[in-house]
């Protein structure tokens, strides 16, 4: 749980959630823990992690803005950090002595994310002059981080290298066999110093020659389609050099998977079956005699992101700078930001096109909508009249007696309303309640904020929520049960901590 909440503490909490929920699903199968006791801690880190710094969620940036309007000046990144971390520490806490008795025990189901998704691809890459794997071992290989392989078998001047692998050095011409994920596929087939074998063998096609030539290939998501081998395919029991895929479609085979059984021989040795999948590279033509080959059940896309090695390190530094800058104030949050996002692209870190896809338009329009929303509530006196009915019930009690029924109000309205959309909503009212009751503003817009991040009534108060509703097979009431004490425990630290961060 402490693990994801640093994570969400610079990524919105969706985004961490998204792509810890297969690492939690595989955590929970190799440990035989049912993934009920493990996903929804997970989810609830996530949205706790992003109470650590102002750009973990919208809702945050909102209140800062509010503040701003009300000629306060603002929030600076890391000034909600001792109340997201007290609520991290409780939070990990209550799961380890309390939750995880409440928690259900459920088998996993299917992790969405995996759903038209294959690993174990087999492809062989060629030992060029020039490779970084000549003079190599394997296990040499296998040590070196970079790279992402299981060697399953070497070809030397056409014949199968036997015995063990482990200390085989290998020479300029050897061709290694090897299994391999998506990602890695596309990966080494951009890597200007590994060859995929079969294209070494059979050439580049026109398709990515007038890619490169145009440079328009930034991340090599589209090189390659999948083809499903059909049933009753005359394919079927047939090796690649048998039908001699190349001349027969124009298309080179660059990978093969199989549902079932270790592939651990040369491309072009392997007998077909019904549902292989082939990955293929090719131009549109030979694509198209692919696709109306009745021996093909049909094409898909072939979905993977390549990894950039040796960039990990450089992303890193990126984004540390950028917290930095924008923790000393020596530029505000909006500059840094832009700066880091420039510097990630301008490195080489992703490609624009990646950027780009990277962009959630509806964020921005949704946030560029909601300040306004807060705006039109202090011009036309909403706030002030809202605020006024709220002075007139609470008046008399101790601050933090207001503060948790500030807290309990937003808590339960976020529950059917997002976060952010709560906050630009209620911000306002605690900025005009704070004024009516002589206070300052930024114990009361925090406790708005704090109240629609970390409401855990229900599990459509936050989207992380959803995506882990399935996989783990809950009901609603499963978290009714968890998520209400530690809502309770969330909004005593937080009216506890917030008045002493700001007093005056």
């Amino acid at each position: 749980m402490p693990s994801v909440a640093l994570l969400s503490a610079f990524t919105h909490h969706v985004t961490t959630t998204a792509v810890m929920l297969p690492i939690t699903l595989d955590l929970s199968r190799e440990r035989k823990l049912p993934a009920s006791k493990l996903l929804m801690p997970m989810s609830f880190a996530a949205s706790l992690g992003t109470t650590i710094t102002i750009i973990g969620a919208p809702a945050f940036l909102i209140a800062s803005t509010v503040l701003q309007q009300s000629g306060r000046s603002g929030l600076g990144i890391f000034s909600i950090a001792p109340i997201g971390l007290s609520l991290t520490v409780a939070g990990t806490l209550f799961v380890l002595w309390i939750g995880r008795f409440l928690l259900p025990t459920h088998k996993g189901g299917d992790d969405p994310t995996r759903h038209f998704r294959l690993e174990d691809y087999l492809t062989e890459i060629v030992v060029s002059k020039d490779s970084p794997f000549a003079g190599k071992t394997v296990s040499e290989i296998k040590s070196d981080e970079t790279y992402h392989f299981t060697v399953a078998g070497i070809i030397r001047k056409g014949k199968r290298v036997r015995g063990s692998l482990r200390n085989e050095t290998l020479k300029e011409k050897d061709v290694l066999v090897v299994r391999t994920t998506p990602e890695e596929l596309v990966s080494i087939r951009k890597h200007e110093d590994l060859d995929l074998h079969p294209v070494k063998l059979y050439g580049q096609t026109k398709k990515i020659e007038e890619k490169e030539k145009e440079n328009e290939d930034d991340d090599g998501s589209d090189l390659f389609v999948q083809a499903v081998v059909a049933p009753r395919s005359d394919l079927a029991g047939r090796t690649l050099s048998d039908i001699d895929f190349h001349r027969r479609y124009g298309a080179i085979v660059v990978g093969l998977w199989r549902k079932d059984g270790w592939l651990d021989q040369e491309m072009s040795k392997v007998k077909l079956r019904a549902n292989d999948v082939l990955v293929l590279e090719g131009d549109e033509e030979a694509l198209a005699r692919v696709s109306n080959d009745q021996a093909f059940l049909m094409l898909v896309p072939f979905h993977a992101e390549p990894k950039l090695h040796g960039k990990a390190w450089l992303a890193g530094a990126i984004m540390l700078a950028t917290i930095l800058l924008a923790a000393f104030n020596l530029v505000t949050i909006e500059m840094a930001a832009l700066t880091g996002a420039a510097a990630v692209v301008l490195t080489g870190c992703i490609s624009p096109n990646q950027a780009y896809r990277a962009i959630d338009a509806r964020i921005f329009v949704f946030i560029a909508g909601a300040i306004p929303l807060g705006t039109a509530m202090q011009k036309t006196g909403t706030a002030n009249l809202v605020a006024g009915w709220l002075q007139h019930a609470v008046g008399g009690w101790p601050e933090r007696a207001v503060l948790l029924l500030l807290f309990a109000v937003v808590a339960v309205i976020t529950q059917f309303m997002s976060d952010s959309a709560t906050t630009a909503l209620f911000a306002p009212v605690a900025v005009a309640l704070a004024s009516a009751l002589g206070r300052p503003p930024e114990p009361y817009v925090v406790t708005v904020a704090m109240a629609s991040v970390v409401a855990f009534l229900t599990p459509i108060g936050h989207h992380g929520n959803l995506l882990v509703y399935g996989p783990g097979r809950y009901q609603f009431s499963d978290f009714v049960k968890v998520g209400t004490p530690l809502t309770v425990i969330c909004a005593l630290i937080v009216v506890l901590i917030a008045p002493l961060i700001w007093r005056g």
